[in-house]
């Protein structure tokens, strides 16, 4: 094995660069650009942006879903690249990606929006793609180069496959729990150095039979904080319990906190769910989907504890339809409902109405 980095560990590098502030070259055909978050870029760091782009001109991308809320044109479908103002361009490109400062800059626009293929559009959705990864705010400056990018910056030539990184195994414990009793904890660790996963093994699981399952993603504020604004503690809780008094059961505790934004946008979205909008419209006004996370992971770790089968501990339709699309058999759902409150009332009426959830 080579000792350089390989594509999916140059890609790893990137992540951690757009979250420190500093920019990456991403290339796109014989066209690269250089890509910096929109999300606490420096001024200076974005005047040196803008100044190294010269003719080919800096420009903001942002999803069409936090256009839409800006009343921005997304010429390119899923997003709409907006010309950078004259002055003052890292307060403006702040102020355009977080919807935190709606309220106190209401005037942004009017925006002057690329099409086609000025710009190189393709740069642009892989920077959004890469802010996504990265947990950022998704909405990154692009400066086009017409010459050499500056030297020491990570690098980033390739297209993402779309393939689920290979998952291995890092470590297996024995872990009592009070709500399940016995049971094993393993730290599942993925090949392109994103978040690591967990499976609860809880008892012995029947591997010939259907396992009892839940896919649980992550929420600190729900799981940890007790939280009454989700029904995802409760869940959690529920599901342990149930799998103890079944002698054996599997919970998958996936790393994709709020829907697979982190932790922070979640809370953004909290500030926006406090201004009167609900769930899903505070995740199009961030510029996300209504879900980001991907349960093909779910689905990767049930094979690598060899289980084909499952009795799924889900309201969530989707988690169904993607474990039965990556070759493994739902015999069985379970409700799982509980935890509901009066702070949460309006939060899971919404996800039955507009995400599909069976509540």
């Amino acid at each position: 094995m080579s000792l350089l980095p390989t594509p999916d560990e140059m890609r790893a590098r990137a992540r951690a660069d757009l979250r420190l502030g500093l920019p990456v070259v991403l290339g796109c055909g014989a066209d690269q650009a250089l890509v910096l978050a929109a999300e606490g870029a420096a001024p200076e760091r974005v005047g040196a942006l803008v100044d190294l782009a010269s003719g080919a001109g800096a420009y903001l991308a942002i999803t069409a879903r936090r256009a839409e809320t800006l009343k921005a044109r997304a010429y390119d479908g899923d997003m709409a690249r907006l010309r950078l103002p004259a002055e003052g361009a890292a307060a403006w490109a702040a102020a355009t990606a977080d919807p935190a400062r709606d309220l106190a800059t209401p005037m942004k626009g009017p925006f002057n929006a690329l099409r086609g293929a000025e710009g190189c559009p393709e740069v642009a959705r892989a920077g959004i793609r890469l802010a996504k990864e990265a947990r950022l705010l998704p909405a990154v400056l692009v400066a086009p180069l017409t010459g050499a990018a500056p030297a020491g910056l990570t690098r980033i030539t390739d297209t993402p496959s779309g393939e689920l990184a290979p998952f291995a195994e890092a470590v297996s414990a024995r872990l009592p729990m009070h709500l399940a009793g016995a049971g094993r904890l393993h730290v599942f660790r993925p090949g392109d150095g994103s978040e690591e996963h967990y499976v609860v093994e809880v008892g012995r699981p029947d591997r010939d039979g259907p396992v009892l399952t839940r896919l649980h993603s992550a929420c600190f504020t729900g799981d940890v904080l007790g939280s009454l604004k989700c029904d995802c503690g409760p869940q959690l809780h529920a599901a342990l319990e149930a799998m103890g008094a079944a002698g054996g059961g599997l919970l998958l505790y996936l790393n994709q906190e709020g829907r697979g934004i982190g932790l922070a946008n979640k809370m953004r979205a909290y500030s926006l769910q406090d201004q009167g909008f609900d769930t899903v419209e505070a995740n199009h006004r961030l510029g996300f989907e209504d879900d980001e996370r991907d349960f093909r992971i779910g689905a990767a770790l049930l094979g690598k504890m060899g289980v084909g089968q499952v009795r799924l501990m889900t309201n969530n339709p989707a988690k169904i339809a993607m474990m039965e699309a990556r070759g493994i058999k739902v015999v069985e759902r379970v409700p799982l409902k509980v935890g509901l409150t009066p702070q949460n009332e309006a939060y899971l009426a919404t996800k039955a109405a507009k995400s599909g959830h069976l509540l």
